[in-house]
């Protein structure tokens, strides 16, 4: 060892340089813009699923907001509605409105993690700082909370979908793939939120999230079909992520299964690549120059 260092000191190279020079098949993930990762994103997240042991509880109780509204509006009002015009025919409104409330859940659980928490570590506790300054690169920071976030968002939609079979609500073996859909909503959520976190400069800023979360949750057909809206508003409507995500839900729960939904999954495909490559790049310029 002592003769190795000894030759690296020889030819002008340091041996701790020379240790932590990429391997040859590292060296891929340097092409532009992946010379951002160390390909070591595992790290962060497992220090994320560490560190949650201590908020455990936070978590869980995120998962019972959307549970009270199926039982509200779905239990409750939809005993006065009866049935509303879905995909496959008229349906009970609680079947209508549960696949809205499913990918509310997987949302909701993406935008807590990617917002609150990501706001925190990066302006207060400091944490991106300490981990760039380690082998860690910023798309490796990237992609370990958006991992952890789209996790969460997994274990609330995995919970709801319980709820759902419980209550008689799914119609259709499609729905086996709620789950992977879940991760796919939570995904594209979870970039882009973590992406928007890193222009905010106080707490009160996040209030700005919630102010454009809130809206999307009531009007994003989660409570009635988009039917009800004139044209120009359907539009608006369909430009919004969540809207896409409840009509992914909405086809799988009541097996209205088509080509359509391709595109509905491309919009989060968009998402999750455009925020996690936009994540890179804002974190190298806070935090790297």
């Amino acid at each position: 060892m002592a003769v190795s260092s000894d030759r690296a000191v020889e030819h002008g190279v340091h041996p701790l340089r020379e240790k932590l020079r990429p391997q040859p098949g590292v060296l891929v993930l340097r092409i532009i813009p992946l010379q951002l990762s160390a390909g070591r994103s595992r790290v962060v997240l497992e220090r994320a699923l560490r560190s949650s042991k201590s908020f455990r509880w936070t978590i869980i109780s995120g998962f019972f907001e959307p549970v009270f509204y199926l039982l509200a509006m779905g239990a409750g009002i939809g005993a006065l509605i009866g049935t509303v015009d879905g995909p496959t025919g008229p349906v009970a409104y609680a079947a209508f409105i549960a696949p809205g409330l499913l990918a509310t859940s997987a949302m909701n659980g993406a935008i807590f993690d990617s917002t609150v928490n990501v706001f925190f570590k990066l302006k207060y506790a400091k944490t991106y700082d300490a981990m760039l300054a380690t082998s860690l690169g910023p798309m490796d920071v990237a992609l370990g909370e958006v991992g952890w976030a789209l996790g969460r968002g997994a274990l609330y939609a995995t919970a709801f979908e319980l709820v759902m079979l419980a209550m008689g609500l799914i119609e259709s073996w499609w729905a086996l793939l709620v789950v992977p859909v879940a991760i796919l909503i939570a995904l594209g959520f979870a970039a882009v939120g973590m992406a928007v976190t890193t222009y905010l400069k106080t707490f009160q800023h996040l209030d700005w999230v919630m102010t454009a979360v809130m809206p999307m949750f009531l009007f994003s057909t989660t409570f009635y079909p988009i039917d009800v809206y004139p044209r120009g508003v359907q539009i608006l409507v369909q430009c919004l992520p969540l809207y896409h995500g409840i009509e992914l839900m909405r086809g799988l729960t009541l097996g209205a299964v088509g080509i359509g939904m391709l595109g509905h999954a491309a919009y989060f495909v968009v998402m999750a690549i455009g925020g996690v490559l936009f994540v890179s790049r804002r974190l190298e310029k806070l935090l790297l120059t």
